[in-house]
């Protein structure tokens, strides 16, 4: 991998190797832009097969984040860090307070919180040497479990999204595949149970469906059989890859609207639906929920703020599929545009604030 050349292809800032021998921490963050202000991002914890891997994951992950947040709306960058190690036996004490103490380094530059293998706990420990960290415990002033609020986000942006599709964003009657009855979807399902949708769900886990059957009403189905399902809309909350060429064959839904993330296999699939018709809500800007309730916590967490700030995910999916229309593209497009223009309107911004001279009174 030639990072040099792969670092300027997306533009990315800055690329930060982390160790400490005695912890044995071997860490990466990534810094892609940072033009809407710091970086934020999560810390991921991995048994990568190679140095270049992890490189190339704390890369691309990075680069998301400065899209997830730009469309969120957030005044925050692009960051993200990966943690080489074994989650479940390589962590201690030492290693998070020697990273804690790089991002403290950094200035303000990069936020962490938590991410895939790393925990509430892990933060806790990271919080001792910084204050750059979101996702810490209550008990500091943190807004605790963010699956709830993920979810109040992918409900509000599915509204959006059957308001296009069908006339209304009433979802009253509305029949809703949900895959995967975790700990966002289920709250998901509340919320659109307590509309008066119709429910058919499906989880590997049976306790997870048994408990939608029994409070929600929901039919279950194997889930293998979720695809082709009657319904209105469906609700990708579990694995990523799941718009496919198999599953694109079955989709009977009107509306894709999901938790979910990297829900597109590949960029063609997002063609594929765009052309059948089909509204999808991008994943990315659609299950925002929980970096805007973590990036409430940078201002003191206020949970009638961040609620009010995800309640606007219905207006970012109507930008996005407004944009889409104005350009003639697919929403998965549109996403990004969306994203791109929130940060070239801040970089002309900048420059021109730059150019009038004021950062050589702002330095005096």
């Amino acid at each position: 991998m030639q990072i040099f050349d792969y670092m300027k292809k997306y533009d990315y800032e800055q690329l930060i190797f982390c160790q400490d021998k005695e912890s044995g921490l071997k860490g990466i963050i990534a810094i892609h832009d940072t033009t809407l202000g710091p970086a934020l991002g999560g810390t991921r914890m991995w048994t990568y097969d190679s140095e270049e891997a992890a490189i190339e994951d704390a890369l691309r992950l990075a680069r998301g984040m400065t899209y997830k947040n730009a469309a969120a709306g957030l005044n925050l960058g692009g960051g993200k860090t990966v943690l080489i190690g074994d989650p479940s036996k390589d962590k201690n004490e030492e290693m998070f307070r020697a990273f804690g103490r790089y991002i403290q380094g950094l200035n303000g530059r990069y936020i962490t919180a938590e991410d895939v293998g790393t925990t509430v706990a892990d933060m806790d420990i990271i919080h001792e040497e910084t204050d750059y960290v979101t996702g810490i415990s209550p008990a500091f002033g943190s807004s605790g479990n963010p699956s709830p609020v993920t979810a109040y986000g992918v409900y509000r942006g599915m509204k959006a999204a059957a308001k296009d599709a069908f006339g209304s964003d009433s979802l009253e009657g509305k029949v809703i595949a949900v895959q995967g009855v975790g700990n966002v979807a289920y709250n998901l399902c509340k919320h659109l149970h307590e509309e008066g949708a119709k429910l058919i769900v499906t989880d590997i886990n049976k306790k997870a469906v048994a408990k939608a059957v029994e409070q929600f009403g929901a039919k279950a189905v194997e889930p293998h059989e979720i695809y082709s399902s009657s319904c209105d809309i469906f609700a990708p909350c579990a694995l990523g890859a799941v718009i496919n060429d198999e599953s694109i064959k079955q989709i009977k839904a009107k509306v894709i609207a999901g938790a979910a993330n990297n829900q597109l296999k590949d960029q063609r699939h997002g063609d594929m639906i765009h052309e059948l018709g089909i509204v999808y809500a991008p994943d990315y800007v659609i299950n925002a929920g929980g970096v805007i309730n973590v990036a409430d916590e940078l201002y003191g967490y206020n949970r009638e703020r961040a609620m009010k700030r995800v309640e606007g995910i219905y207006d970012n999916i109507s930008k996005v599929i407004e944009i889409a229309k104005r350009d003639k593209i697919p929403t998965y497009k549109a996403a990004d545009r969306m994203a791109e223009e929130r940060i070239e309107k801040m970089r002309r911004s900048r420059s021109q604030f730059l150019q009038n001279g004021h950062h050589i009174l702002s330095r005096r």
